[in-house]
């Protein structure tokens, strides 16, 4: 008996008229010797509703301070879980309607273990004992995303997002020959096709290399999915919702790199928006200022990405940037104002219309020259560039915000990814 694990989105599940969609879409898919798993998202907006009405509950806006930490995640989870779990049973019920055997599992029941981090738990386990008797039996299993159940019996969520990663799990758990995750999008793209008409969906894109674009602003798949499906190598297809059942609907498949014949030097281009850069100017140079600054941050639970030292004119001292996520910025700032003598920090700067642009591919490990292409495409545009992160197969550079989507095209075309 093989099995296939399937995941809808919030906009596959919008309304009743795409929940029936998507009932058919899983119809289309039974066959004799498959057990079909579907995991869903709560119906568009309805997570947005739901976190709105528990921070209202909580007090947020109000004249006393609202609740917060322990006092206010475990309840949340509970709020904001509802979501996903009316979804099962609307799927449950539309594959009923036209003859296709189904019942809801709510997490407690398979169970779908997690630790205690609430509103950002992490998988520890998926029992799929009566789970897999039951869809090796013919009914079709719908499994709320997104959330799962620690030690206590508690609900607890597993962060924006989740679902693509509550996917990935049941599917490693199940040992399905693939996990389907229908979106809005057809398959990865080498680059935003609304910046890039020229750009084209990929075949096949390994794991590490989708772990990049997800990592690195590409929204088709949540990161901790990728490397979830890394880790357990999980075959996972990305494919659109929105085709008719039965149409051809390839998709892009995620899989390991020695399934890739053909490698390109670069397999893609993404970017993100959300990045501020902080410059420490006038940084003690001494043995510890650096693991002072982000120690402070990582106490704060911000995350780093690049990070630039450079020699100040002053003697002793050293100038230091680095970035973090937008919404993390004006923290991080205040953060290190709060440790500024004792760090020995002079002046602090906070920039916030800056953009990361990234080249992808697992084919620059063994291809010299990637690093001058970028550099070459972009100042032939007048892109300055602010800062430089690399790895074995990806290239990152801050830029103006104002020339990300310029620079994105420039890149583009500067390694032969439009589509002819």
């Amino acid at each position: 008996m093989s099995r296939l694990v399937m995941k809808f989105g919030g906009t596959s599940v919008g309304d009743v008229e795409r929940i029936a969609r998507v009932a058919r879409l899983v119809a289309a898919e039974r066959k004799p010797g498959r057990g079909l798993a579907v995991v869903v998202s709560a119906m568009a907006g309805e997570t947005d509703r739901l976190v709105a009405l528990a921070r209202a509950a909580a007090g947020e806006g109000g004249n006393k301070a609202p609740l917060a930490g322990d006092d206010f995640n475990d309840e949340y989870d509970v709020v904001v879980a509802s979501g996903e779990q009316a979804t099962t049973g609307l799927l449950a019920l539309a594959l009923r309607r036209i003859g296709v055997p189904a019942r809801s599992w709510q997490n407690w029941q398979i169970p779908f273990r997690t630790d205690a981090a609430h509103s950002k738990a992490r998988v520890l386990d998926v029992e799929t004992e009566a789970l897999a008797a039951s869809i090796d039996a013919g009914c079709v299993a719908i499994i709320p995303g997104f959330q799962g159940v620690t030690a206590e019996g508690r609900i607890s969520t597993l962060g924006r997002g989740g679902s693509d990663t509550s996917a990935v799990a049941v599917a490693a758990a199940l040992g399905a020959e693939r996990c389907d995750i229908y979106t809005d999008v057809d398959g990865v793209y080498t680059t935003d096709p609304r910046i890039v008409p020229k750009a084209r969906r990929l075949d096949k894109i390994c794991y590490e290399e989708m772990l990049e674009m997800a990592s690195l602003g590409a929204k088709v798949l949540q990161t901790r999915s990728v490397e979830l499906a890394f880790a357990r190598r999980v075959p996972v297809r990305v494919l659109s919702s929105f085709a008719e059942p039965g149409a051809a609907n390839p998709g892009t498949l995620l899989c390991p790199e020695d399934q890739i014949v053909e490698k390109q030097i670069v397999s893609g281009i993404a970017y993100s928006r959300d990045e501020a850069k902080i410059s420490l100017l006038g940084v003690a140079d001494r043995p510890g200022a650096a693991a002072e600054i982000f120690t402070k941050l990582a106490d704060a639970n911000i995350n780093v990405d690049m990070i630039v030292q450079t020699e100040a004119r002053q003697a002793g001292r050293q100038n230091m940037l680095f970035t973090c996520p937008d919404r993390d910025a004006q923290r991080a700032s205040e953060t290190i104002a709060e440790a500024r003598e004792q760090i020995g920090v002079e002046e602090i700067h906070l920039r916030r219309d800056v953009a990361k642009v990234s080249v992808i591919g697992i084919g620059m490990r063994s291809q010299a020259g990637v690093a001058r292409t970028m550099f070459a495409a972009l100042a032939q545009k007048g892109v300055n560039i602010e800062a430089i992160a690399t790895s074995e197969i990806k290239i990152s550079v801050l830029i103006d915000a104002a020339y990300t989507e310029l620079a994105v095209r420039a890149l583009h075309s500067a390694y032969g990814l439009d589509v002819a």
